[in-house]
């Protein structure tokens, strides 16, 4: 853990998400913060028919789920094909 009661996440976003933000970053984020957090602060619309997020490679649906030192957090859209 760092200084200040803060964690260090790296966020991946894949695909169509890139409008939001970088493909790879890592970010100082508060303890307690969440998969919502990280949605808020790129400005992702939360909806969970549309995105697949995965954290340290496992999929995770609930947004309220409290993130971790070190964790990586891996943001998809859904894909269809066809």
């Amino acid at each position: 853990m760092t200084k200040n009661n803060s964690i260090s996440v790296t966020v991946k976003l894949f695909a169509d998400l890139r409008i939001y933000g970088p493909d790879r970053t890592v970010l100082a984020l508060q303890e307690g913060s969440t998969i919502k957090s990280i949605l808020k602060r790129y400005k992702i619309p939360k909806d969970d028919k549309n995105l697949i997020i995965m954290v340290n490679g496992r999929p995770h649906i609930q947004s309220d789920f409290v993130l971790g030192d070190g964790d990586t957090v891996a943001i998809f859209p859904i894909i269809a094909g066809g």
